[in-house]
């Protein structure tokens, strides 16, 4: 029998007779009569309950998140709840059954509760009876079904791939588990169906797509999860371009589907180098102005000492502008932007504020052809603040600087929350350098494949090696990102020197897909989204955690189901463990 939902019914069903289901909402006993707000997951209704009604008494018990059945005839309102989609209506009970009782609930079933995140996540079943959570998980539905349907009519197929694979690691940290039939050794969790996917293309399968749960045992913020959902796609007989101009019309679709949105196409791409220069980031916020300058040439002939040291040490001066905004910030304030940076490991911030009179930390150290030539250079106006950092690393320089001007933008407010603004990066280094490895390490992953024209640096000159990856960004968050893979077996190789893995840790690390590129690899790319971060942009909260129905905490803990948790003897005997305490 198909259920009739509360929150649908209009003026337009007065006189039908209903049966309905749900939850207590609230209930008010105003004497001589009971007025009860009967929800399920599309919305409320009121039901009123008369004390010549023989359910009056039951109705009068009944306590918030009570599971009720009533039967009822639907009157107009004689005072109407214009906030209420169902306001102009009630429903007069004529049967009512209480289908379950509730304990007294530990937070109030609203949006707008006051209860401490832990203690929602801790009755998480109880925080997903709140609307607000609900219709985020119907946003996330919208937008799996949205993928599916949009790719299968791109014929691409979905496949699964296996959850207990082999660990590779080589990013983040993989979660293990042991093997009870071969005591000693151990599964990893896929940190990403990776080589799984670049398999079937090496069997023919052209077009895969899944939706994947993966995992990753790394530190935890609030856009990241250590188990999370991708979709991932993997195309063969294709370039970068092939896979962007798919990605980005899908992502296109799905935005016209669930929200109405049109996004302009094609979408804009920036190389890696120039997001870093302009914006201080691989994932710039391009919702608001405010680029990053390089004045570092201004100061080549300074007095100032801090910044000479810098120039003669070939290292970089930038800042960026805030635009009429210096009668707004004190030295308190100014002096907490400067903590703020230091963070990331910048020394520290100078400023400047224009005005008649030139004021702020180095006003009095920098020359008047200095100050005129920023007026200059920077279209300085009345009121305009202009933050500084020198460094000899250009990357602390360009980090902190990009980290600052998404915390300015914060703080003045200049981010509409309403608006998208989508764009591709590309061309990411084919490697960093790890300083605590001491070695160079894969930017993206080891089966990138370098610019063609790279490929003879790969062993030469790998700080300016760059390659075929690219990432989707939306307001500032990586929203997928992706790559041609390499397929030629001997660039394989080539990479793995590179990257100063041994003949022994290829084999053992890779030397069933190394083995699969021998045999006729077509040349393939794919990309991965992360379903999670889509959602979390897409139904506009900043916590990853409100779009997964059972999240973790940041200490990667579920408070609710008590676990990771400790495990009987018998259960580490059968897999040859032991605990080590110390």
């Amino acid at each position: 029998m198909e259920k009739i939902k509360n929150g649908t019914l209009t003026i337009n069903n007065v006189g039908e007779v209903v049966t309905l289901y749900g939850w207590v909402q609230k209930k008010r006993d105003l004497g001589g009569v009971v007025f009860i707000d009967l929800r399920d997951r599309s919305g409320i209704c009121q039901l009123v309950i008369r004390d010549n009604n023989s359910f009056y008494a039951l109705a009068s018990s009944l306590k918030n998140e009570s599971v009720l059945r009533v039967v009822g005839k639907i009157l107009e309102r004689e005072s109407k709840n214009p906030n209420l989609p169902t306001g102009d209506i009630e429903v007069e009970v004529s049967e009512l059954e209480l289908l379950n009782s509730s304990y007294d609930i530990p937070f109030e079933i609203s949006n707008d509760t006051t209860a401490l995140e832990d203690t929602r996540l801790k009755y998480r079943y109880l925080d997903l009876r709140r609307p607000i959570l609900q219709q985020k998980l119907i946003m996330r539905h919208k937008i799996t079904m949205a993928i599916r349907n949009f790719l299968d009519q791109e014929d691409f197929i979905e496949v699964e791939t296996p959850v207990l694979c082999k660990s590779t690691p080589e990013g983040a940290r993989d979660y293990l588990v042991p093997s009870r039939c071969n005591k000693g050794k151990f599964f990893a969790l896929p940190q990403s169906p990776q080589l799984f996917k670049q398999l079937l293309m090496v069997g023919g399968i052209q077009k895969y797509f899944q939706i994947a749960k993966c995992f990753r045992d790394e530190d935890l913020r609030s856009d990241r999860q250590p188990e999370f959902t991708q979709v991932d796609l993997e195309m063969s007989f294709v370039e970068q371009d092939d896979v962007m101009s798919l990605t980005e019309n899908l992502i296109a679709h799905v935005f016209k589907e669930v929200k109405g949105i049109e996004v302009k196409l094609p979408l804009t791409r920036m190389k890696y180098d120039d997001a870093i220069r302009l914006y201080g980031s691989d994932k710039p916020d391009l919702r608001f102005e405010m680029p990053i300058y390089d004045i570092t040439a201004i100061f080549k002939n300074t007095t100032f000492t801090v910044f000479k040291n810098v120039v003669d040490s070939s290292g970089t001066i930038n800042c960026l502008v805030v635009k009429n905004k210096a009668n707004e910030y004190s030295r308190k304030k100014l002096d907490q932007l400067t903590e703020f940076v230091k963070t990331y490991k910048a020394n520290g911030l100078a400023f400047l504020k224009i005005d008649d009179e030139i004021t702020g930390s180095i006003a009095k150290v920098v020359s008047q052809d200095e100050i005129e030539s920023l007026k200059e250079n920077l279209n300085l106006e009345k009121n305009d603040l202009i933050l500084i950092i020198a460094d000899l690393k250009y990357m602390t320089v360009k980090t902190a600087l990009g980290a600052l001007r998404c915390k300015l933008a914060k703080d003045l407010n200049l981010i509409n929350s309403n608006d998208y603004k989508l764009l591709w990066i590309t061309e990411f280094p084919s490697f960093e350098y790890s300083e605590e490895e001491n070695r160079y390490v894969s930017c993206h992953h080891p089966f990138t494949a370098p610019l063609d024209q790279d490929i003879d640096k790969l062993l030469t000159d790998k700080g300016n090696c760059y390659s075929k990856a690219y990432d989707i960004v939306i307001n500032g968050y990586e929203a997928g990102g992706g790559s041609i893979r390499i397929h030629n077996a001997d660039v394989q190789s080539k990479m793995f020197e590179a990257l100063e893995l041994s003949e022994e840790d290829i084999k053992n690390k890779f030397g069933f897909f190394t083995e699969a590129l021998k045999y006729g690899t077509p040349p393939h790319g794919g990309l991965a989204l992360g379903l999670d971060r889509l959602t979390m942009l897409l139904t506009e909260t900043d916590n990853i955690r409100d779009v997964i129905a059972f999240p973790k905490t940041a200490s990667a803990s579920d408070l609710m189901s008590e676990c990771p948790n400790i495990v009987d003897s018998k259960q580490l005997e059968e897999l040859g463990l032991s605990i080590n305490n110390s």
